[in-house]
């Protein structure tokens, strides 16, 4: 069994939504004193359009400090606004929010992009499992959640890595293909990557 690290990030990637919704995701990178990750969803969901724009700041070891989601609709712009101590205390719009205690990454319900987080930290070996509770943001009501997820690192598929995922509040198993760079590549049913 081998690990393999992964690349650091591209300076941009999208993804085209689909099944669930049907819509696009553009993010952008920027790294140096850890990774800032800005990003914007367009999609129609049960006939309902949304953008949604985002900014993650994680540090360097992955851990998810600052994170800003608006959503814009027709009655107008909708934001929250997420900051971590990075040992997994959180505050939701400058409150502290002791429901997210003990998670150490966000996953925004509207981003793909969000699974790199928890793959980037963990840096987990060939047939290592990890529980990964995230603070999770909704996008219709732009409300926080905790979101209990586990990740299983599976064996290694043409030089790329892979997850068995579970969500079980969404009732959701899949196995997650990253690129070299820990980017999902194909979410099925939500997700591939477009480049």
């Amino acid at each position: 069994m081998t690990d393999m690290s992964f690349r650091s990030p591209p300076a941009s990637a999208a993804w085209r939504h689909l099944d669930a919704r049907n819509g696009f995701e553009v993010v952008y990178f920027r790294s140096g004193d850890g990774h800032l990750m800005q990003g914007c969803t367009t999609a129609v969901e049960d006939g309902e359009p949304w953008i949604v724009d985002y900014t993650v700041e994680v540090d360097d070891s992955w851990l998810t400090r600052r994170v800003s989601v608006t959503r814009r609709g027709p009655s107008g712009p909708d934001e929250v606004r997420l900051e971590s101590d990075g040992n997994g205390r959180w505050w939701v719009n400058d409150e502290h929010a002791p429901h997210l205690d003990g998670c150490l990454d966000v996953d925004l319900e509207s981003s793909v992009m969000t699974n790199a987080l928890p793959a980037h930290r963990m840096g987990l070996p060939v047939g290592g499992q990890a529980e990964a509770p995230a603070a999770y943001v909704r996008v219709g009501e732009m409300r926080v959640e905790r979101l209990e997820q586990t990740y299983l690192r599976a064996p290694d598929a043409d030089g790329r890595q892979q997850y068995n995922y579970a969500a079980p509040a969404f009732e959701v198993e899949c196995r997650l293909v990253y690129d070299r760079s820990g980017l999902v590549l194909d979410y099925p049913g939500l997700a591939v990557r477009a480049s």
